[in-house]
């Protein structure tokens, strides 16, 4: 039978919601879809492009839980409630992601909380 173990972050919503951070089955990596909240404040910036990098340290550290890394990254997905958001954050997007090249898509939708500008959900492989 293949492995599955979940990974949680601490966030409240986590338990309140009843969901995972990520959810390894095998060699594959599934993260939810993360915000920019920082979870040990429970706090989230307004800017858009520190909730990007926010996301991005949460997910990197689900990853490494996982035994993965950005390295490993095989899709991301980036939700924003208002898709002139999205190019400011190109930047700090690539630092991660601009030699990995996953396949990516980007979809205008609603977020749970007006507070919430940008959501990253992301899939990968282990490799250790």
């Amino acid at each position: 039978m293949t492995e599955r173990r979940a990974i949680l972050s601490g966030s409240t919503f986590e338990e309140q919601i009843g969901y995972a951070r990520a959810v390894v089955l095998g060699d594959a990596v599934y993260v939810s879809g993360t915000t920019g909240f920082d979870y040990a404040t429970m706090t989230i910036s307004e800017d858009v492009v520190e909730q990007a990098a926010q996301c991005l340290r949460n997910i990197g550290a689900a990853l490494a839980e996982a035994g993965s890394s950005f390295a490993d990254v095989v899709r991301v997905r980036y939700l924003l409630p208002d898709a002139a958001d999205f190019e400011p954050c190109w930047p700090v997007l690539r630092e991660c992601f601009g030699e990995v090249r996953p396949a990516a898509t980007m979809q205008v939708c609603g977020l749970a909380d007006p507070r919430m500008r940008i959501e990253i959900e992301v899939d990968a492989r282990r490799t250790r």
